[in-house]
């Protein structure tokens, strides 16, 4: 049967229940490998008292796994048709990212992404014939598309040059990634000043939320890491302390998180892109926090080569840079009674002063349950913003 070829037309950004597809779904799951991978690299390294020394890592290959699932999720939101050319050309991005998805330990360890860098051509080549798509069956949003489609073609040329250019792990590689990165986050603005292109609000709502309980899975799966030593003939009982603590501290993030349903309070172009290019720094923290916790269960184990004090800064700066950047994404553009406003700003410094003492991860939890009492009331804030 021949692949169905449907115009790509826009969606209606007021259209009715639109909610997140299967596909999409089913394309989380490769960034849910992913940031599994880099994340438990991380946790190695704060185990093994080089947190420091892996930070940059960190961040450099998150944010390259976040971006992959940002340039497909708010094309989705404005031009999924569903056919079958847009499937198969999804499942290609899909199996680029797990190319990369499949190495991010390996790359975490050496920065040698030769085949990483292969996984993002093949991810890059089908998003470019996504947007060519959308200018030939969109008119209005012509010089949009045909600007997305240059602007991240030009992008992969800089990383393919950085990978000839630089060695890995350099300070060169840092500093020209970065410059990278910059070509990267400057294409949505570059096209967007044509015409933005029409996602839907809630739909994107949605699909944040989700990768947020992605990024809440990697705590959760810090606490299972920790459980698992109740089992056995030589139960490990110094990890129930720790472990339900981070119960309490994933319930309560959750629960602050969550807690307003008009995430995004406007869908102006430059409240849409702070609110979206923001919420890295939260994703980022989250997962960053599930490091930190594994590296305190094996403390509480005596499977690591650093203390509780050291784990606790990390743990502290990670839920310190997740409050701030909800506050900064979120609540700053909500219309909030002055005490609720205070909340997160407060709760931030709370948690970096709790870090830099060093208390221990039921301090934390103490700290989680104080937010959730003072900034979660049971009802919606409306936006500031119509």
């Amino acid at each position: 049967m021949p692949l169905s070829l449907t115009p790509m037309e826009a969606r209606d950004p007021k259209e009715a229940h639109r909610a997140a597809t299967t596909l999409e779904l089913f394309f989380d799951l490769v960034s849910v490998i992913a940031i599994a991978a880099v994340t438990a690299g991380f946790h190695h390294a704060i185990s093994e008292g080089h947190g420091m020394e892996a930070l940059p890592r960190f961040l450099f290959l998150f944010v390259a796994i976040w971006w992959a699932w940002m340039n497909y999720t708010w094309f989705a939101s404005a031009f999924d048709n569903d056919d079958r050319i847009y499937r198969v050309l999804v499942m290609v991005i899909m199996g680029g990212e797990l190319l990369f998805a499949g190495g991010a330990e390996y790359i975490f360890e050496t920065l040698d992404f030769s085949y990483g860098l292969l996984g993002w051509i093949i991810m890059r080549l089908a998003m470019v014939c996504l947007w060519l798509r959308a200018a030939s069956g969109c008119p209005e949003y012509r010089t949009t598309a045909l600007r997305y489609a240059a602007g991240i073609a030009a992008a992969q040329i800089c990383w393919i040059i950085l990978y000839f250019t630089a060695a890995p792990a350099s300070t060169a590689f840092f500093i020209d990634g970065f410059l990278c990165f910059l070509v990267e986050f400057s294409v949505p603005i570059f096209a967007e000043s044509a015409r933005p292109t029409p996602f839907h609000r809630h739909h994107i709502i949605e699909r944040y939320g989700l990768l947020m309980i992605i990024s809440l899975g990697e705590i959760l799966l810090s606490i299972s890491h920790g459980l698992a030593y109740l089992f056995g003939d030589h139960p490990e009982l110094g990890v129930v302390v720790p472990s339900i603590a981070a119960l309490v501290i994933v319930f309560s993030i959750w629960w602050v998180y969550f807690c307003e349903t008009e995430h995004l309070p406007a869908a102006t172009f430059w409240t849409a892109f702070a609110w979206g290019y923001g919420h890295v720094f939260i994703f980022m923290a989250t997962a960053a926090a599930g490091a930190a916790i594994a590296a305190s269960i094996d403390v509480a184990t005596h499977h690591t080569h650093t203390t509780q004090a050291e784990v606790s800064k990390y743990l502290g700066a990670a839920m310190a840079l997740g409050t701030a950047a909800l506050w900064l994404t979120r609540d700053r553009a909500l219309r909030l009674p002055a005490h609720l406003s205070l909340a997160l700003p407060v709760m931030a410094l709370a948690f970096l002063f709790a870090g830099a003492l060093g208390l221990p991860v039921w301090g934390f939890a103490v700290l989680s349950v104080m937010l959730v009492l003072w900034r979660a009331p049971h009802r919606t804030v409306k936006p500031a913003h119509p």
